[in-house]
């Protein structure tokens, strides 16, 4: 397969996906699928020679173009009344939803800090979880400066084990440019995310959503896209303040 071929089959199964989500009414992430498919397709129009080819190409992308410029719309307009609210309900052994894919619609450019309420990063799975959503954070396109952490103790079983992993992702962070500071609470109760550029995600189960891998060496170990989840429901708000005062 040609690399235009290659790129072509990337654009076609992202926008698929694009108007699968826009079907669903899940437009904010559909709105991140049309831009990169958007994108693909216009690399795929400037390697191609042929003039039917590009002519159907440039409908196509015409097409696309306008949906996406339709749905920026939308979700301004409910951004700025403050309507803007979106569940996702993730069903038992349900695929698909690492970190990467879940908040990538809410991570951009604009987001510098994060605040993440979430009474259980206690244990090891459970810090790794933490870790995983940092490194998330880390790979852009934000530019996250500072994370933090309200969680509880883990005060009867690991609780050196908490403090020593929690301290060294702090330190793994400041490699990055990253403060991150942590906050113990013993009646936290709620879990939820909130990003400085106006969006709060909360999961019923917070972070910790992920089923147990059968083996260390089983598919979806290091995979998260792969790893099967609890049944769990994620609310998307968006606010234009998203700091408790």
């Amino acid at each position: 397969m040609s690399t235009l071929a290659g790129v072509e089959n990337s654009a076609g199964a992202v926008l698929r996906r694009a108007v699968e989500l826009d079907g669903s009414g899940r437009y904010q992430e559909s709105l991140v699928c049309y831009q990169e498919g958007i994108e693909l397709l216009m690399q795929v129009l400037k390697g191609t020679k042929d003039e039917t080819k590009k002519s159907h190409y440039r409908q196509k992308l015409r097409s696309y173009m306008d949906r996406a410029e339709q749905i920026k719309h939308h979700v301004l307009k409910e951004k700025e009344e403050g309507k803007y609210h979106k569940q996702i309900k993730i069903v038992e052994n349900a695929t698909g939803y690492s970190y990467e894919n879940l908040f990538k619609p809410y991570v951009d450019e604009t987001l510098t800090e994060v605040w993440v309420e979430d009474p259980y990063i206690r244990h090891m799975h459970q810090l790794y979880n933490f870790l995983r959503f940092c490194e998330m954070l880390i790979k852009g396109p934000s530019k996250v400066k500072k994370i933090n952490l309200l969680t509880s103790r883990d005060e009867e079983n690991v609780k050196d084990q908490q403090m020593s992993s929690l301290q060294e992702i702090k330190n793994s962070l400041q490699d990055f440019g990253v403060i991150l500071e942590v906050t113990f609470s013993s009646s936290i109760h709620d879990r939820e995310i909130r990003f400085n550029n106006g969006w709060m995600i909360k999961i019923g189960r917070g972070l910790d959503y992920f089923k147990k891998p059968q083996s260390r060496f089983a598919i979806g170990y290091c995979d998260y896209d792969l790893r099967p989840c609890y049944e769990t429901s994620v609310d998307i708000f968006h606010n234009n303040h998203t700091r408790k005062t």
